[in-house]
């Protein structure tokens, strides 16, 4: 078994980044507004693209009886659509890839025996959690063809969170192969880490609802919004639920909060974490955290005064995934270590 356990926490890892590049993409299908494009789900045959003009007419044909197409884009001719296809086209191979990718060497380290009883139940719940993913995937998609030009954001939001759980998962399993057990944590505080963590992942979930309601296109200034500081139209849905996630005023509002609180969250953690006494592998993440911290903030400003431009968000979108895998890491060390040290070692997955 030991033979095969290097390759076991590489595959983890490549797993990890694959699942990175998947988010990026829908990333840049949601900003060119790509989702809606292939009006079919074909999860066995979907491999192949068009490869004639009668298919290419076909495909079309459906994508213009959606709803996007009579309130959006109607009028639009074949070479636009092409262009919106294949991001959506590639959103969905990738994610193929990676059930491709997970699965063929599961089989194969479950068939050599390089699988351990404590991590068969984890990796047997990550390939649940993808297949449902893809389910959710198309739940969402299928929200976008009833009388409106754009998915669900709820949906969207639950697609997005998703993909964030099963990032942290696999994360969280691939460190704890390559952390040594002789050398744990001396010196950490829990729970600006763990303050971190809940403001990170609250910050991204709060931008899915910025994303599924085009919020970014509007209050196109910083630091203040209409003119203000709380613009007018917040609060002007009833009842005052709805707001938080129906109202763009309001959402792209407590987004802009919440990520004046994922910084504050950073800076706390880089503070504590500079102590004498505290661990050089926390140091080293909180350091990390605050350069991308910093780069993140200066960003999210720049997407938002230049109007959303499609790379400038991607890379928005890949610094709080950075932001979210340093705060993963922190806590497999704070949590990982202890485990171990507690004569849990040998039942870590």
């Amino acid at each position: 078994m030991h033979q095969h356990q290097k390759a076991v926490t590489v595959w983890l890892f490549c797993c990890c980044a694959m699942v990175v590049v998947m988010m990026l993409i829908g990333a840049a299908t949601r900003l060119t507004e790509s989702g809606l494009s292939m009006v079919e789900w074909r999860p066995l045959v979907g491999w192949v693209p068009p490869l004639s003009e009668v298919e290419w007419s076909r495909i079309f044909d459906l994508y213009r009886q959606t709803s996007e197409y009579r309130l959006q884009h109607a009028g639009m001719e074949l070479g636009s659509f092409q262009k919106i296809f294949w991001w959506e086209y590639a959103h969905r191979l990738w994610g193929r890839l990676i059930g491709i990718v997970f699965a063929v060497p599961f089989l194969w380290f479950l068939f050599r025996g390089a699988l351990t009883r404590a991590l068969l139940p984890h990796l047997a719940g990550l390939f649940l959690l993808g297949g449902l993913q893809g389910l959710i995937g198309w739940w969402m998609v299928q929200s976008g063809f009833v009388n409106r030009a754009d998915v669900s954001q709820y949906r969207l939001v639950v697609h997005l969170a998703l993909a964030v759980g099963i990032l942290g998962y696999l994360l969280w399993l691939a460190e704890g192969r390559i952390m040594d057990p002789e050398n744990p944590v001396q010196r950490a505080e829990k729970i600006p880490v763990w303050i971190m963590f809940i403001v990170i992942v609250l910050t991204m979930i709060s931008g899915g609802f910025v994303a599924g309601l085009n919020g970014g296109l509007i209050y196109n200034t910083w630091p203040l919004m209409d003119g203000g500081f709380l613009p007018d139209a917040y609060g002007n849905l009833h009842p005052w639920w709805r707001n938080l996630f129906e109202n763009v005023a309001t959402v792209q509002f407590n987004h802009r909060l919440v990520a004046y609180g994922t910084f504050a969250s950073v800076l706390w953690f880089f503070w504590t974490a500079r102590r004498k006494d505290s661990d050089d592998r926390i140091q080293k993440i909180a350091t990390a955290g605050l350069v991308v911290g910093c780069i993140q903030l200066l960003l999210g400003i720049a997407t938002l005064l230049l109007v959303v431009p499609v790379s400038l968000a991607v890379l928005h979108q890949l610094g709080a995934i950075t932001l979210f895998c340093l705060s993963v890491t922190a806590l497999r060390l704070l949590y990982g270590t202890e485990a171990r040290l507690n004569g849990q070692g040998a039942s870590q997955p």
